[in-house]
């Protein structure tokens, strides 16, 4: 996936981030960082860490929406955050904020490397819309089976491997799948004992 500042040396990273009047925050685990964000329309850089966003219903059942690291991207549109949703800190993270107005208000910028930020960032959001495209395919499917194969397929192909290390938990896997923890542990030995899968913790080697 594209980095936003691909292209641009660190201290012209500095300049664009000084025109655009970016925050940096600092995290611990398990925070929960818009509510340090007072911005209706806004940009978040992960520079280093791992955060969550999750989505609760009105039944109370949570779904992991989006896993970001380091060099990712977010934000109010680029995310789809709602009301629903919540941003939470796995371990310590660093973070950069922008008030999009600001990019849209220099967007005619001639700078050089302001030009190279500008087209990092409809790269990311191009990307964006694939992986959305991606974790819809996963959610049509009709059975638990056909979800863990089809994200397990998607992950394999964006690494080129077929050797995958969850970033999760299983817990936060069946939320992320939006389906029952027990009946995805079911279903995840059924698949090593059919030989579909062999499941080393949270490393799986796909057999197929």
């Amino acid at each position: 996936m594209t980095n936003l500042f691909t292209k641009i040396s660190e201290k012209n990273q500095e300049k664009i981030l000084k025109i655009l009047e970016a925050s940096t925050l600092n995290f611990k685990p398990n925070c929960q960082i818009l509510t340090s964000v007072k911005l209706d329309n806004m940009i978040g850089i992960v520079l280093s860490g791992y955060m969550q966003i999750i989505r609760t219903d009105y039944n109370g059942n949570r779904t992991i929406i989006e896993e970001l690291t380091e060099n990712d991207v977010f934000g109010t549109t680029i995310s789809s955050l709602t009301n629903e949703c919540e941003i939470i800190t796995k371990e310590d993270t660093k973070i950069v904020i922008i008030d999009f107005n600001n990019i849209l208000n220099d967007v005619e910028n001639n700078l050089s490397y302001y030009k190279q930020f500008i087209k990092n960032l409809l790269e990311i959001y191009s990307d964006k819309i694939n992986t959305k495209n991606e974790r819809i395919e996963i959610l049509t499917k009709k059975t638990i089976r056909d979800k863990l194969l089809e994200y397990f397929k998607i992950i394999s192909k964006r690494n080129n491997s077929k050797k995958i290390y969850l970033t999760m938990t299983y817990i936060e896997l069946a939320d992320y799948l939006a389906v029952d923890r027990s009946a995805m542990t079911r279903e995840l030995k059924n698949l090593s004992e059919e030989g579909f899968i062999k499941r080393e913790e949270k490393k799986i080697t796909l057999l197929y």
